[in-house]
């Protein structure tokens, strides 16, 4: 690949990440909308406590990170509240995520570590809260 090019995509890479985040929590929002307010579905079990936390849990941390707002701290917790979900409600039906219907518990927690790993993007609240207080962070640096 020519150097232009992979200067080119390089730049492209915090802008992705942000693209990345705001889907990623978008979708990880309606988890907790259906089972708090029965939206875009019904959510199809009964409410117990530990579910009723997730909700929440789910509800506001995918607001937060849509917007980028505490983006690594939000993405810490729901990393961690992702594996607790898949060991306590997937694992025990079996090893591979594929057929103990896991692999979205998975995916979130590892895509959520990451954004713990390396922050929000330059399209933030996070990034935008830097920008006025004059620090510079790693993803604009990138970007430049």
């Amino acid at each position: 690949m020519p150097a232009w090019q992979e200067s080119y995509i390089r730049n492209l890479a915090p802008y992705l990440l942000s693209i990345l985040r705001i889907f990623a929590a978008g979708s990880f929002f309606t988890h907790g909308a259906m089972k708090l307010f029965g939206w875009p579905a019904p959510f199809e079990y009964p409410l117990t406590p530990m579910l009723y936390t997730a909700g929440i849990l789910e509800t506001s941390g995918g607001l937060l990170l849509a917007a980028g707002l505490f983006t690594r701290p939000v993405a810490f917790v729901l990393s961690g509240l992702m594996a607790f979900a898949y060991f306590i409600a997937h694992g025990s039906n079996g090893f591979f995520p594929v057929l103990n219907h896991g692999e979205a518990a998975m995916l979130y927690c590892f895509i959520f570590l990451y954004f713990f790993a390396v922050g929000p993007g330059v399209w933030s609240l996070d990034e935008l809260q830097g920008r006025k207080s004059g620090a510079t962070s790693t993803s604009r640096e990138k970007a430049t």
